[in-house]
């Protein structure tokens, strides 16, 4: 081989060389094929969390009443009703009456006690919430009968000989109960009378 041919071979053996070092460099590196982990971004926000207190039910109450015994039925009042009444100081509403579950509610309770056969009456105003409104007088309308002569929402029921008048009237309840009362016309007198001194 002449010095010229060694020389091109040279030359080509080279550039032979050259070209798989180039196409060497050009080649992709291998990657790793593990999937990124997502990250949450600044506008992404989770799952909304109801924080808002639960709403507790109704609960039955009385605004306390101002009125005195006398100031809910006066001497002459009682006197017109019937003059044997008088006031009855020692007087306490019986566990499940009426006029005790007034008290109960910050109403006020009375009594007058006839001086010649000691039967009495009793008187109890009320000032009810909506809830306990709603209680009495859906009690009122199951164990009484209606009696419009008394007022707006009024009713009489007679239970082991014991008379009791009731009226719903604004913000108010009032009761009347005594055996006297044997039918609605008894309490008549006596429930306007109440009914007439209400604020």
């Amino acid at each position: 081989m002449t010095r010229t041919s060694r020389l091109r071979a040279g030359v080509a053996i080279a550039t032979a060389t050259l070209a798989l070092f180039a196409l060497a460099g050009c080649a992709p590196e291998s990657s790793s094929t593990t999937t990124p982990t997502p990250t949450a971004t600044a506008g992404e926000t989770s799952a909304p969390v109801d924080t808002a207190a639960p709403t507790e039910a109704p609960v039955p109450t009385g605004t306390p009443i101002s009125l005195t015994c006398d100031q809910i039925l006066t001497a002459d009042d009682v006197y017109a009703f019937n003059p044997n009444f008088g006031t009855s100081p020692e007087y306490t509403p019986a566990d499940g009456s009426k006029a005790a579950t007034a008290v109960e509610y910050e109403g006020v309770a009375c009594s007058w006690l006839n001086q010649t056969s000691g039967d009495t009456f009793d008187v109890s105003v009320a000032q009810p919430n909506d809830t306990l409104m709603a209680a009495l007088k859906a009690d009122a309308v199951s164990a009484s009968k209606a009696v419009p002569t008394y007022g707006e929402l009024g009713f009489f029921g007679l239970n082991s000989g014991v008379g009791t008048a009731q009226l719903f009237t604004g913000a108010y309840w009032v009761t009347l109960s005594s055996v006297d009362f044997g039918e609605p016309g008894d309490a008549q007198t006596l429930m306007a009378a109440v009914v007439s001194h209400l604020p």
